[in-house]
This record gives C-alpha cells, sequence and structure tokens, in this order.
C-alpha cells in the first residue's frame, strides 16, 4: 500500500472533563495495549528456556536455522569482526554515535551512589557500600529497525558501575553473512566490548543466564540481564528473574504528551508520530484541557502521518486503542491523568512546563518544554532511553548505573557498644521464642558457656 492510499488518521477521544475520578478509576480509563502477555507465548518460552539448559549450543544454531534463515559454525562472533564493523561505519553516524556515548557517560557516571557512612552509637558504625555486579549481559534486538543506541543506553550505565565483565548478545542477521549487523559491532567497538555472541531472541538470555560452551568457547553465566526486546524476551526476563537480575518487562513504547493552549500542535503531532513509527502497538496520547488544541493535532496528524516513511504503521498505532485524546477539565485535571498514565516518556509542553514537570510523580523520563522532544532522549540527551512502560512507571525506574549495582551493610560494634544493647536484644529474642539468638549476644556480653 502506497501513502496516497493511506487515510489519515484521527486518534480516539476519551472525554473527561466533568468528572471526578479517582487514581484508580483513571488507571481503568486510560488508554493501554490489552493481550499482549499470552499463555502460549509463556509456555513457548519456558520451553526453549530449558532447550537451552539441556542442549546448549546445538539448539542455538537450530533456532538461528529457524528464526532467522543463518546456518552458524561459530556463536561468538570474532573481536576481528568487530572491529571491521568499525571502518564500513558512515562517518555522521559513527560523529552521532560518539557524542551520544560522551553525554550518557556523563549522566551515568553522575548517578554512581556514594556509600553512607554512620555512627548510631559510640563504636556502632554502619556502612552502606554499592558494589558493582561481577558480570553483565546486554540484549540489543534485531526486527523493524536496528538500535545502535540501545548498545549504548545498556553498556554505558554498565560501564559506569564498574561491572569488570560485560557480554552483549544480539540477532545473527542472514543479510550480513551470518554476523550482527555492523552498525551494532560497530558501536559496541567503539564502547570497547569485545565479546559478542550472535544469538537472539529469548534464547539469548537463557544462555547469558544458564551459560552456554560452544567449542572453544564459552559464555560464562551473568549475574543480571538489560535490555529491549519483543513478547518473547519479556516473558524470558519474566522467567528467569531470580536466577539473574533483571531489569524490567520493557513492552511496546509509548509517549504521553500533555499540554495546554500554548502548545505548538505540529510539535505535538510529530512527536506522537515519533513513537507510533516504532511499532503497530505503540502508545501515543495527548493530555489537555484544550479543545482547540486537539482539534490542531488532529489536523496536523492528518497531514504529517501520510506523509512520513512508515504511515501505515503509524496509522495503525494512533488509531489502536491504546492511542488517543484525553480531554481534561484543567491543568491539574491533566497532572492527575498524567500520573494514573505512568507514561514511559511524558512530554509537557504548557506555560511554566518545569513547575508543572515538578508535580509529576510517575513516568520513565520527562521532557520539559517544546524544545526537548522524545527523540532527543532516544539519541543523544543523555538520559537512557531504556524505561518501564505499561504504566510500570509508577514503581519502577528507568536503566541506570545503579542497575548494575547491588547495595551490602556492614556493620561493626565494639564490645561496649554491644554490651549497651544486649539486654534489649535478649529480651526480643525471647519475646520471638529465639533463645539462641539471645545467647549468641549474651555469650559476649555476660560470658556465658555452653
Amino acid at each position: 500500500m502506497t501513502n496516497a492510499e493511506i487515510t489519515p488518521p484521527v486518534l480516539n477521544t476519551i472525554d473527561l472533563r466533568g468528572q471526578r475520578l479517582s487514581y484508580a478509576e483513571l488507571r481503568q480509563v486510560v488508554p493501554r495495549q490489552q493481550g499482549e502477555y499470552t499463555e502460549q507465548a509463556r509456555k513457548t518460552v519456558d520451553e526453549i528456556i530449558v532447550a537451552v539448559r539441556e542442549r546448549g549450543a546445538d539448539y542455538l544454531r537450530e533456532l538461528a536455522a529457524r528464526f532467522d534463515g543463518v546456518q552458524q559454525t561459530r556463536l561468538r562472533v570474532p573481536e576481528e569482526d568487530i572491529a571491521a564493523a568499525l571502518e564500513t561505519l558512515d562517518p555522521s553516524v559513527r560523529a552521532g554515535l560518539e557524542t551520544a556515548i560522551e553525554r550518557t557517560r556523563a549522566f551515568a557516571a553522575a548517578q554512581r551512589p556514594a556509600d553512607a557512612h554512620i555512627e548510631v552509637a559510640p563504636g556502632a558504625k554502619l556502612v552502606h557500600r554499592w558494589t558493582p555486579v561481577r558480570r553483565a549481559g546486554v540484549y540489543v534486538p534485531g526486527g523493524l529497525a536496528v538500535y545502535p543506541s540501545s548498545v549504548i543506553m545498556n553498556v554505558v550505565p554498565a560501564q559506569a558501575a564498574g561491572v569488570e565483565s560485560l557480554v552483549l548478545c544480539t540477532p545473527p542477521q542472514k543479510e550480513h553473512g551470518g554476523l550482527p549487523h555492523p552498525t551494532i559491532l560497530a558501536v559496541a567497538h567503539l564502547l570497547g566490548v569485545k565479546e559478542i555472541w550472535a544469538i537472539g531472541g529469548a534464547q539469548a538470555l537463557a544462555a547469558m543466564a544458564y551459560g552456554v560452551h560452544d567449542g572453544t568457547d564459552e559464555l560464562e553465566p551473568v549475574d543480571t540481564i538489560t535490555g529491549p526486546g519483543n513478547i518473547f524476551v519479556a516473558m524470558a526476563k519474566r522467567a528467569l528473574q531470580g536466577v539473574v537480575g533483571v531489569d524490567g518487562e520493557a513492552g511496546t513504547t509509548e509517549i504521553a504528551i500533555v499540554a495546554d493552549d500554548s502548545a505548538n500542535p505540529e510539535y505535538v503531532a510529530a512527536d506522537l508520530i515519533s513513537q507510533a513509527e516504532h511499532d503497530p502497538h505503540a502508545g501515543s496520547i495527548l493530555i489537555t484541557d484544550s479543545t482547540e488544541l486537539a482539534d490542531a493535532v488532529q489536523d496536523a496528524l492528518a497531514r504529517r502521518a501520510v506523509a512520513t516513511k512508515h504511515a501505515e504503521r503509524i496509522k495503525q498505532a494512533l488509531e489502536g486503542p491504546q492511542s488517543g485524546v484525553l480531554l481534561t477539565d484543567d491543568l491539574d485535571a491533566s497532572i492527575a491523568v498524567a500520573n494514573a498514565y505512568a507514561a514511559e516518556h511524558l512530554e509537557i509542553h504548557t506555560r511554566n512546563a518545569a513547575d508543572f514537570a515538578a508535580k509529576i510523580r510517575n513516568a520513565g523520563a520527562i521532557f520539559i518544554g517544546p524544545h526537548s522532544p522524545v527523540p532527543l532522549g532516544d539519541y543523544a540527551a543523555g538520559s537512557n532511553h531504556v524505561l518501564p512502560t505499561g504504566g510500570s512507571a509508577a514503581f519502577a525506574s528507568g536503566l541506570c548505573t545503579t542497575a548494575f549495582m547491588k547495595a551490602v551493610q556492614l556493620i561493626e560494634y565494639s564490645a561496649e557498644a554491644l554490651a549497651e544493647i544486649g539486654d534489649s536484644i535478649v529480651a526480643v529474642a525471647h519475646n520471638e521464642d529465639l533463645p539462641a539468638h539471645g545467647e549468641a549476644i549474651t555469650a559476649r556480653t555476660k560470658g556465658d558457656s555452653a
């Protein structure tokens, strides 16, 4: 179908004016994608994980032949192929990627938390010490587009955390002789990543979680896995959580824009389209108290959506049940809706946008004002674009340096400090019917012997 044959998209409208809905009620009425996680997908992923553990590299080759059309002789990408990919990278693309790396590194370094030290009483010392995981696995998908930016967003915070061992898994490409896409290899080389395995899908996560031997090559198990992917990747994260740490079950992308009558409808429409371009199931939401702006945005969408490259995909996304215009009574009501929706990406196009942003509790990332569009964060703002979706921003954070770190608590009491609270500990231990706990204290404070 050509663009000329595509009818202009129209966002569904949900009129919330004149209603006093609670937070829970708003969570129910805001648009969402439905039915993404299926029982069949879960069973498929469970079977893949078991087969990877039992059959290892042979099974991974079978899946590469079935899903990627690739006959693999070696799963690990030779380091010389990683280095060679950089030579073919367009200089302007390289410059853009290097800018993104520089800014993302600066922000990731600033996120590294300081250890906390406190003496709660004389001789009673406590330390909250942050340590990086020893080894991390990063997954970068193939699919409708190539995502070198996702390599940056996942690798840089791991490096900033101090992770000493890092592996990248990404699907083999038939078009590139069974190697991953050369742009993925090139950006990995820019980042200093030397261990890359050409494995895609849920099987890649299983391989990183449990490890794989392939001749003389060994994919050693990791401690945590991050990276985006389709439903099967998300379900693999759910199944493997507890075996390894995971960054979250990222779903299809979404954008919400809160705007008043001061917003530029062309900017708003362009930004809604930019996220709809990702996937037919992507969510694009406009929250506004201005019917005039809503009408102007609909007009701009109709013109812009049919003129851009992926018009059919964009139309499906904009007209799907996961997208729409939400009309509110005023800006306070718009704040309530935005917090209930808990967008992955939230743009604010209002007067005093920074003040408005301070009132937002739930969002993966907030883009403030007319010159901070989501694609800025997707590529080169320095922020991270791996963000919580599907309303999970109400309790989850975007990927950052601490995702690759864990905290260890250190306790050091002197004899005098222990003696000061010993009797209190013994009393509580007896109250819980754990007398041996108390005896571990009195052995020190009273000199008791068994």
